[in-house]
């Protein structure tokens, strides 16, 4: 019986294991950002300066495709651009429900006909700058790869 309640112990303890737990530091100064985040090994980072803003994208793979958009923050108070981003994407013709939040941001899933898709938001502000971080606009990802992502930029 002890046996069989340790192998149920293991098997839970891996299962639940953090996705991020393989990935390493990535420093995104050289890439114009002054933030680091967590991400896969060898993942490719694609960097595009808009003028007003920068897009960053960190990719490995189809289950870790994250997107970074940094501008001049329109106001310091990050709660309220948290609510914002929330308000604004709770309108949004194909949002489902809300999966999670925190003071940073929140997981939310998205449905398209029968299809579900899970999306994220996180705010962060440094100095003048605002630093938003959500899924790549192309990919379709589950609650976990999300979740990785969401723990990747928020730990």
């Amino acid at each position: 019986m002890r046996f069989y309640s340790l192998l149920l112990i293991l098997v839970t303890f891996f299962a639940c294991k953090n996705e991020t737990s393989n990935f390493v530091d990535l420093d995104l100064m050289s890439k114009g950002l002054p933030i680091k985040i967590k991400a896969p090994v060898d993942a490719i980072v694609i960097a595009k300066d808009m003028g007003v803003m920068q897009d960053i994208t960190v990719q490995k793979g189809e289950k870790f495709s994250l997107q970074i958009l940094a501008s001049d923050a329109v106001s310091l108070d990050k709660n309220a651009l948290v609510l914002d981003h929330k308000t604004t994407v709770e309108k949004g013709p194909f949002f489902s429900k809300i999966i999670s939040e925190t003071a940073e941001g929140f997981i939310f899933e998205k449905k398209i006909d029968e299809t579900i898709n899970y999306d994220f938001r996180v705010v962060k502000i440094q100095g003048d700058k605002e630093y938003i971080f959500q899924t790549a606009l192309l990919g379709q990802f589950s609650q976990e790869d999300v979740k990785a992502m969401f723990d990747s930029v928020t730990k």
